[in-house]
């Protein structure tokens, strides 16, 4: 495991996440000097009986409201690239379709300055 570096708020955040059916991992990192990426902090969560009843695409939407949840005071105000291998998390930011749940989760991510680049697995 990387040692964990401390983060510098005059660069970028980068967050890897992934959902299970079981819970949520997550790595918050930036990019150094040279252009390495460092971990900045881990972070995970096990759903709870109700979530774990989620669909693979609600259990995606509410890792990111976890991260924006957990991460507020290093995210506010900050750019930031969310990482994912799960497709439907790149149109969360416009279009939040017609469940209202990931609708609700849609509106609380407008206040933050993100992107979401999709991933294979293996490479988150």
């Amino acid at each position: 495991m990387p040692v964990l570096y401390a983060p510098d708020y005059k660069r970028e955040f980068i967050i890897q996440m992934d959902a299970s059916d079981v819970g949520i991992g997550i790595v918050m990192s930036q990019l150094g000097e040279k252009n390495e990426e460092h971990p900045v902090l881990y972070l995970g969560q096990k759903f709870t009986d109700a979530q774990r009843k989620y669909s693979t695409t609600e259990k995606e939407c509410a890792a990111i409201i976890y991260v924006i949840k957990k991460l507020k005071y290093y995210l506010d105000g900050q750019n930031f690239t969310v990482e994912t291998d799960h497709n439907p998390l790149v149109w969360l930011k416009t279009n939040a379709g017609t469940n209202p749940r990931v609708m609700r989760w849609s509106l609380a991510l407008q206040p933050f300055q993100y992107k979401v680049i999709l991933k294979a697995g293996k490479n988150i």
